[in-house]
């Protein structure tokens, strides 16, 4: 029996969310153009797109990230959770 804490939780809402996200990718490529795509593929990108880079002569660094979710994303992480829920 599985250990409920706060990380499996945490864990199972990625991996739904990951799976969701490759789901959407392969729906992208194989539906038609229409409706379905629209619904289901367009994405939401949240964070820092291009990235922020700092040069301080001596060191220089990129901080950057981008969150792209769509339905599917959502739908998985809904669903991982609901598995975690029942586990």
């Amino acid at each position: 029996m599985l250990k409920k804490s706060g990380s499996y939780l945490l864990l199972f809402i990625f991996i739904g969310g990951l799976l969701g996200s490759i789901l959407g990718e392969i729906l992208q490529v194989v539906a038609p153009q229409g409706t379905v795509q629209n619904i289901f593929v367009q994405a939401l990108n949240l964070g820092l797109d291009p990235p922020v880079t700092v040069n301080l002569v001596l060191i220089k660094f990129t901080i950057g990230f981008l969150l792209k979710m769509n339905l599917l994303t959502v739908l998985g992480m809904f669903l991982g959770a609901y598995v975690y829920k029942h586990v």
